[in-house]
């Protein structure tokens, strides 16, 4: 099989890591891999944030978690590295543009040997003024919003098996 469609077919988001963190050379290559998401008109609206510091992934878990319901859950789920995705909001496709970057990221990781999931809820962390503080701080100006987070590290748990695809996904006219 052709290993992109391998790992597309394999890749599955993980819920539980192990604290070790990913090298240096994974992440700069799932970041370049990220930087090569196609986006609308070639714009390249969106940005990657990057955080492996310990107090401000729990930071950042807790801003999420304040929008699960859940305040005391970490929806991070102890992953050691964290990508924020944000796109400049003036851009028509900046949503896809965010979205086709996450993809490349998570794709890009399960091809090194790197787990990742999509943790949601990255507008309303950067809509939430504690949120709007941390881009002030970063120097991130505020059109850009946030799309997702993608957690990575390395599973401390099952590989989960692949749900069956549904019988009428694909529709040929």
């Amino acid at each position: 099989m052709n290993e992109t469609i391998r790992v597309l077919k394999e890749r599955r988001s993980i819920r539980k890591y192990k604290k070790e963190q990913i090298s240096q050379e994974q992440l700069n290559l799932i970041l370049e891999a990220g930087m090569y998401a196609p986006t609308g008109m070639g714009a390249q609206s969106p940005i990657m944030v990057v955080a492996q510091d310990e107090k401000l992934i729990k930071k950042l878990s807790r801003l999420n978690a304040k929008y699960t319901g859940n305040p005391d859950d970490d929806p991070f789920y102890g992953a050691p590295t964290v990508i924020i995705v944000l796109a400049d909001s003036t851009r028509h496709t900046y949503i896809e543009d965010g979205s086709l970057v996450m993809g490349n990221l998570m794709n890009a990781a399960y091809s090194l040997g790197v787990d990742s999931c999509w943790i949601h809820r990255a507008r309303e962390m950067f809509e939430d003024e504690e949120g709007k503080a941390l881009l002030k701080e970063w120097g991130i100006d505020e059109k850009y919003v946030g799309i997702g987070n993608c957690i990575l590290g390395y599973r401390d748990c099952e590989y989960p098996e692949p749900k069956p695809r549904k019988e009428d996904y694909v529709i040929r006219v």
